[in-house]
């Protein structure tokens, strides 16, 4: 299996870009299914996540096309089948948006427990709740959700936690069932906004995304549609920790620095430079970095996904903070390794942990757990004195493309063996 092999303390300088986001990416390859004509999808990210989606469509029948300049092509004029595959859907989280098309479309699908990374408790309540509550008729046998519907139905649903995957299954569930559905407590990222305005464009009648409430009125049939991917803001922000944390001048292209308004905020207050504009956002070193604890939210609030990186940029700022994860339990596990690189963390609980700085990390091998923490462990390798090897390299893969090469490009010592 590959390792990153990095060895740690070099400045790094320049212009590193970010990539279209892997999340609204397989949204819109999941949302394409709706329609018989072709989708277009442009700044699409060549990761490992994107092909799972992509040989999941192409198994149900799905013609897709991929072309050298990060455009496919999709066109599901024909369904061959609505079983999702097992082998494939078990490695993804991404592989349960696929339900809610297919279902919509073709009246039923049959798919199994989706696989993806190991942060704590991912149930798929949620979807079934809504699945039914427009009347769906669902069933489990042999390690598999069998889910039925005549013709799904327009419903008011409130979601009893807010969630992405959730908000988007549900819009694609309902821009072709009958009557209005009405979606409240819904997620507000720039993905749902993203989503919204591509089945918009095809022809859906949805108001209200990037609000508590999302108000669908169903059509019989959608158009096709090009679709250019928004910028990564989990990567942005990572690549912003990363500058930070090394204590190196970067500018990140290539991105959107509102939809980071929680995490640059929190970078300022630690007393990191901080300029941006309107696609680039750069992060001048600072002397002395404040130790800043955080509180993982939905969307506008202080990201999940960008809370291990922000772990290793307080091992390297001056006094204690205490990290609150609120999304996904356990998610704080992957500090373990963090410690033994010689990071002074007190785990609190499954939700918390305090982290004291700043303190020399030391390289070590190390394995990714999933893919937001693997990029964190790369952070902390270039943060740390010597060598570290990172294994389990594939989880890291699935959310970056490349990276150990972009990385290069910037003045970091990491090889891909």
């Amino acid at each position: 299996m590959p390792q990153f092999i990095i060895n740690g303390r070099k400045k790094l300088s320049g212009i590193i870009e970010v990539n279209g986001a892997k999340n609204d990416a397989v949204v819109i390859l999941a949302a394409s299914i709706l329609t018989r004509s072709k989708v277009s999808i442009n700044n699409v990210p060549d990761i490992e996540d994107i092909k799972r989606v992509a040989e999941l469509l192409a198994d149900l029948g799905v013609e897709v096309v991929k072309f050298k300049n990060k455009e496919y092509s999709i066109c599901a004029k024909n369904i061959k089948q609505t079983n999702i595959n097992s082998e494939i859907a078990k490695r993804i989280r991404a592989s349960i948006l696929l339900t809610a098309p297919i279902l919509a479309r073709e009246g039923r699908v049959t798919f199994p427990h989706p696989g993806g990374c190991v942060i704590g408790e991912r149930p798929i309540n949620i979807f079934l709740e809504g699945y039914s509550a427009m009347g769906a008729k669902i069933d489990y046998k042999n390690e598999k959700y069998f889910i039925t519907a005549s013709k799904l139905k327009g419903v008011k649903f409130v979601f009893g936690s807010i969630s992405v995957t959730g908000t988007e299954a549900m819009i694609m569930a309902a821009v072709l069932a009958e009557g209005i559905t009405i979606l409240k407590n819904c997620a507000c990222e720039p993905e749902v906004v993203s989503l919204a305005s591509f089945l918009n464009q095809s022809g859906a009648s949805i108001k209200g995304a990037g609000t508590s409430e999302i108000i669908i009125k169903g059509v019989k049939k959608l158009k096709g549609g090009y679709h250019k991917t928004i910028p990564d803001r989990v990567e942005a922000g990572g690549f912003a920790m990363l500058a930070a944390a090394t204590g190196s001048q970067l500018t990140i292209k290539k991105c959107d620095p509102d939809h980071l308004d929680s995490l640059l905020d929190f970078m300022k207050k630690s007393g990191i430079g901080i300029r941006t504009g309107s696609d680039f956002i750069e992060v001048i070193p600072s002397e002395v970095m404040t130790a800043i604890g955080v509180k993982t939210r939905e969307y506008p609030g202080f990201p999940t996904d960008l809370q291990s990186p922000w772990c290793v940029l307080l091992t390297q700022a001056e006094g204690q903070a205490l990290v609150h994860e609120t999304i996904y339990e356990g998610r704080l596990n992957w500090t373990d390794e963090l410690k033994r690189m010689g990071a002074n963390i007190l785990t609190l609980d499954l939700h918390r942990i305090e982290i004291r700085g700043p303190t020399k990390l030391r390289g070590r091998e190390i394995e990714s757990p999933d893919i937001r923490a693997g990029m964190a462990y790369i952070i902390a390798a270039l943060c740390a004195d010597g060598r570290s090897v990172i294994n389990n390299v594939y989880q890291i893969d699935r959310g970056y493309e490349k990276i150990e090469e972009r990385l290069q490009k910037i003045g970091a010592d990491i090889r891909r063996v």
